[in-house]
């Protein structure tokens, strides 16, 4: 008995070294393999940075300036430099996402209303072409992520870094070859000659792939008793159009809405948002799908409602997302007693951002988003240690 007491203790002993080792890891580590970033110069029409987006798969975009012309977002610095005499070549100045060029396709700009009652669809997507021809730069800084430009030092660690993404910041740039390589943590001054986009995405994938003995604890355990549950969820109905989901979106910040059955709603709820909880799940409204709509199909397809307009977007296989090209799109849903490690693997396997939680009739009752995993995860990992 006492040598099981042992060789127990040894293995928990073991098993928390395991674990500090993992959290100890360095952010580096995993945007070794990532591409270069993927950029727009502040000169860039809306339609170009769409087409950025659109080619290489991504849902936001840094902006480049010269330097020493614009502030940064947030009043940040955040610079490229040459790697050879430290010159200063460029200045990001803000993020653009997908949501920020259809907001302003669809006229939802700076204080626009949700939810006025107006159904004018079809005037708010005309003369596309002229608001397609705007530089980039004129929509920065209308909404809040375009003004959260984040960077982490390559030396952070995991746990540090979990920490900045644990509180809702989707993504951050990662500076190689810094010039404040004592420094860790999140920074608003940075000066390198390279960068590569750290996303929440990234790191569940990186911990799923190296820390998963480690978190076994945690895993098998259900996302209900874990924590991870957020049970307010608001949603559009499935009469909403398309128009009217993207400035729910802008409005409220969000980068994804369940849809939900209008019954026994009035009228004016499909121009805002609603309480999803305990409706009828039937699809997913989000910045991904939107980047899934063709430019030159946009005016016609923006006045649809959420349901035809997600349909269009994914029987389109050059723009439709990879892993559902060809095959009809499916609800990425789970119980609140679905185990962590089975939401882990939905997110990572369907490149989602969240997974909704619905009861046995459908009926929808909280979601699981990255940020609750890696919130969860970090703890686990703390109370480990």
């Amino acid at each position: 008995m006492s040598q099981m007491y042992e060789t127990t203790k040894e293995t928990t002993t073991k098993n928390k070294e395991q674990m500090i080792k993992v959290g100890e890891k360095k952010v580096k580590e995993i945007v070794a393999k990532k591409r270069r970033l993927v950029e727009v110069p502040y000169t860039a029409t809306l339609a170009d940075t769409m087409n950025t987006l659109v080619n290489h798969r991504v849902v936001a975009v840094p902006v480049a300036a010269p330097p020493g012309h614009w502030i940064g977002a947030g009043g940040s610095m955040i610079m490229e430099a040459d790697k050879q005499t430290g010159a200063v070549r460029k200045h990001y100045i803000g993020m653009v996402t997908m949501l920020d060029i259809l907001a302003h396709i669809a006229g939802a700009g700076a204080g626009a209303g949700v939810g006025d009652g107006v159904d004018n669809g079809g005037d708010e997507v005309g003369e596309l072409d002229k608001k397609l021809s705007v530089p980039v730069s004129s929509i920065i800084g209308h909404c809040l992520e375009g003004l959260s430009l984040w960077t982490l030092n390559p030396n952070t660690n995991i746990l540090d870094c979990m920490e900045v993404l644990s509180k809702g910041i989707h993504r951050a740039m990662v500076p190689l070859d810094s010039h404040m390589d004592n420094i860790s943590g999140v920074e608003l001054v940075e000066s390198a000659s390279s960068y590569r986009m750290l996303t929440q995405m990234d790191v569940i994938r990186f911990l799923q792939a190296h820390a998963h003995d480690e978190l076994q604890g945690i895993l098998c355990r259900t996302v209900r008793s874990v924590g991870a549950v957020t049970d307010t969820v608001f949603a559009v109905t499935n009469q909403t159009t398309a128009i009217d989901a993207v400035k729910c979106l802008r409005t409220a910040s969000l980068q994804a809405v369940p849809i939900v059955e209008a019954f026994e709603l009035p009228k004016e709820a499909q121009h805002q948002l609603v309480d999803g909880y305990g409706r009828k799940l039937v699809g997913t409204f989000s910045a991904t799908d939107l980047r899934g709509c063709p430019v030159s199909l946009m005016q016609s397809w923006l006045p649809l409602n959420v349901m035809e307009f997600t349909s269009k977007v994914y029987e389109n296989p050059p723009f439709g997302a990879p892993d559902l090209v060809n095959s009809p799109r499916l609800l990425v849903t789970c119980y609140a007693g679905s185990s962590l490690a089975e939401v882990i693997d939905k997110v990572t396997t369907r490149h989602v951002h969240r997974v909704w939680v619905v009861d046995e009739a459908g009926l929808l009752r909280g979601l699981v988003s990255l940020t609750d995993i890696i919130r969860v995860v970090r703890a686990a990992l703390l109370s480990a240690s």
